[in-house]
C-alpha cells in the first residue's frame, strides 16, 4: 500500500515516573524515517509506556523527545494523527466477540468520520464504500491477511484467530488510516519461532515501505532494527544504519504497569 514519508523519532534522556517510581529513565536513541525501532526488555521494565510516550499517549516526566519533527509532550495531540496504535493491552484491544469484517467496517467508518474532509463526506454514498473497501483491502494486503483463508473467512470471531492472525488483524486496522508510524506492543508474545519470524518480517516489510514502526518485545530483537532496551543497563544500538545512535535506558524500580503510569501522568 502507498504510504506516507514516515516519521523520525529520537530522545534524549526521556523518563517517565509513576506512583511506584520510574517506568523508565535514561532513554536516548534517534531512528530515521521509516525504521524499525525495536524496544526490547523483559515484562515490567518499562516497554509499553515508552510506546505510549513516543506516540504522544502518555506524558513524560523529563528529557526530551520528538516524533515526526513534533516535540513531545507539546505536540502530543498532533503526533497522536500520524502515530496508530497496533495492539496494545488494555489502550488499543480487538473485541473478542467481534468478527474480522466488524472490526474492518467500524474502523474505515471511524477514519472517514474523524479525519475525511466534508468535501469526501459529501460525496455519493457508492463512492465513499468503494474508497473504504480500497483502502482496507490495501491495509489487509500490507498487513498479510486474507480474510479467506481464515475458519469462516471475514465472519471469523476474533476469539477463534490464532495469535499471528490476531496481529495481522491488529496491523491492518492501524494501517488503515495511512499513519507515518505504527506502534505494536508485544510483537512477539506467545509466538512460535517461526511466527516470530513471520512477525518481524511483516514489521520490517511495513519499515521497508516507508511507514515507521515502532515494536515492543521481550528479545531478541531483529539485528537491523534501531534497539532500545528497557531496564538496567547501557547498551549500543545493533541496526546497522546511519540513521540511529546509540541507545541508553535504565529503570530505578520494578514498573507495575501501564495504569500505574497512566494514573500519574494521564493521556497528553
Amino acid at each position: 500500500m502507498d504510504s506516507p514519508h514516515g516519521a523520525a523519532v529520537t530522545a534524549g534522556d526521556l523518563g517517565l515516573k509513576g506512583p511506584r517510581g520510574w517506568a523508565f529513565r535514561d532513554v536516548t536513541f534517534s531512528a530515521g524515517p521509516g525504521s524499525l525501532i525495536a524496544l526490547e526488555g523483559p515484562s515490567g521494565s518499562g516497554r509499553t509506556c515508552l510506546l505510549l510516550t513516543l506516540t504522544g499517549r502518555m506524558r513524560p516526566s523529563e528529557g526530551r523527545a520528538e516524533t515526526g519533527g513534533l516535540r513531545l509532550p507539546r505536540r502530543a495531540a498532533a503526533v497522536r494523527r500520524i502515530a496508530a496504535l497496533g495492539p496494545v493491552p488494555g489502550v488499543s484491544e480487538l473485541d473478542p466477540a467481534l468478527t474480522v469484517a466488524e472490526h474492518l467496517r467500524e474502523r474505515a467508518l471511524l477514519q472517514r468520520r474523524y479525519d475525511g474532509s466534508l468535501r469526501a463526506l459529501l460525496r455519493p454514498r457508492r463512492e465513499r464504500a468503494a474508497a473504504a473497501g480500497a483502502r482496507i483491502d490495501a491495509a489487509l494486503d500490507a498487513a498479510g491477511l486474507d480474510p479467506a483463508t481464515l475458519p469462516k473467512a471475514e465472519r471469523t470471531c476474533v476469539r477463534d484467530l490464532e495469535r499471528l492472525e490476531a496481529l495481522r488483524l491488529s496491523v491492518a486496522l492501524a494501517l488503515i488510516g495511512r499513519p507515518a508510524l505504527i506502534a505494536v506492543d508485544d510483537a512477539d508474545l506467545k509466538l512460535s519461532d517461526a511466527e516470530r519470524a513471520e512477525a518481524w518480517e511483516l514489521l520490517r516489510a511495513l519499515a521497508a515501505d516507508g511507514t515507521t514502526v515502532l515494536a515492543v518485545c521481550s528479545g531478541p530483537a531483529p539485528k537491523d532494527a534501531v534497539t532500545v532496551r528497557t531496564g538496567a543497563g547501557t547498551t549500543e544500538s545493533t541496526a546497522d544504519t546511519s540513521t540511529t545512535s546509540t541507545t541508553k535506558n535504565s529503570t530505578d524500580t520494578d514498573d507495575e504497569g501501564t495504569a500505574d503510569a497512566f494514573a500519574a501522568t494521564g493521556r497528553s
